[in-house]
């Protein structure tokens, strides 16, 4: 089989990897436009629950990188100064960077080298392959290059939202939420290696304009930032990494697959980043996909999607919900610090009051 790979992030380098590894004989070309160090963030963080699927699936990558993780037990919601701390929710996070190199030496171990640097610019080179895995992201060549196949649509949210670094160490995955003079901001923070920490900013629309973001260059958005957020940085500075404002783009297809042609990834699907499951819905995809090609050979792409689509949807329904408790979040300022604690924690609709007593019982005692 020739299979055509575009894109070398988690989804596609996870895929090919899985794939070479069940079929050494198969032909697989990985494509990434990027070079093979490029990457944009900073950490990629997992749930608890969401590294169990790498240890019950692939116990020799989940032994690569989980040694390479920072790991703890609770998460903090900080409102009015006043912090408050959710025992129970643990999370692991790792630099993005360093995550792309252990799945490339993964995929090195079985005899392939993307082709970096390389740009798929016209339809005509998708032709000649049993099988085409669009991996490449959000604004997929591969997909795109299908026009209506897919039935894709895309709904940006109205929040803006930066991704920075800082060398603060933060102790845990924390939510920081300040008011000033323009409006209201919300910090994402937790650290991702032992000496450098993912900070994501995000404010309300109105807010972004009040503030003059449009008609500042990268300098004078960090500074601002900075001042808002200095308490929280305690005299660290943030780190700009084409930390450029956007709106998160929820996106959708309709058909998972047309032709010899699957999407994966974020060319499949977008998951609001506040639940944290953008690459751990990657990588599941990456071994779904793997599995259907393995048992059926015939229809791996509509195996995959019947497989996979119930899994993926109630994920992404959490992370709806997530993403539009955000697009709300100054109107949940209002409340008090332990009641804006709890409007948080339940925001996705996957942990109600009796599951929260059990996994938190620290938090719910009071």
């Amino acid at each position: 089989m020739r299979i055509l790979v575009a894109g070398a992030g988690p989804a596609g380098l996870y895929f090919s990897y899985l794939a070479k590894r069940q079929q050494p004989d198969w032909q697989i070309r990985v494509v990434e436009q990027n070079p093979a160090d490029s990457t944009f963030g900073f950490g990629v963080v997992f749930s608890d629950r969401a590294l169990e699927f790498l240890r019950e699936d692939d116990a020799e990558t989940y032994g690569r990188i989980t040694p390479q993780m920072e790991t703890w037990t609770d998460l903090v919601v900080v409102h009015r100064g006043t912090s408050v701390r959710i025992d129970g929710v643990g999370f692991a996070a790792i630099g993005r960077l360093k995550f792309l190199q252990l799945l490339q030496r993964q995929l090195a171990s079985v005899g392939i080298t993307p082709e970096y640097r390389r740009t798929l610019a016209k339809k005509e080179e998708l032709a000649g392959y049993d099988l085409v895995v669009a991996a490449d992201g959000v604004n997929s060549f591969v997909r795109r290059a299908h026009g209506e196949a897919f039935g894709t649509t895309v709904r940006n949210l109205t929040n803006k939202f930066g991704w920075f670094g800082t060398t603060k160490r933060f102790e845990t995955l924390t939510q920081t939420f300040i008011e000033n003079e323009d409006g209201s901001f919300n910090a994402h923070h937790y650290r991702h290696a032992p000496a450098m920490s993912t900070f994501v900013v995000e404010c309300d629309a109105a807010t972004w304009e009040r503030a003059g973001f449009a008609t500042m260059n990268e300098t004078d958005t960090l500074t601002y930032c900075q001042d808002v957020f200095a308490g929280t940085l305690g005299g660290h500075r943030l780190v700009s990494n084409k930390s450029v404002w956007r709106n998160f783009p929820n996106l959708r297809n309709a058909r998972w697959s047309a032709g010899n042609v699957v999407l994966i990834g974020d060319a499949l699907r977008t998951a609001h980043f506040s639940i944290g499951s953008g690459t751990r819905l990657a990588m599941e995809d990456a071994i779904a996909l793997a599995e259907a090609l393995r048992e059926h050979p015939g229809s791996a792409p509509a195996a995959f999607e019947a497989a996979r689509r119930p899994i993926v949807e109630k994920l992404v329904s959490a992370a709806d919900a997530s993403g539009d408790w955000y697009e709300r979040f100054p109107e949940h300022m209002r409340l008090a610090p332990r009641d804006f604690a709890w409007s948080y924690i339940q925001r996705s609709g996957r942990i109600d009051p009796a599951r929260l007593r059990k996994i938190s019982p620290k938090f719910v005692a009071g």
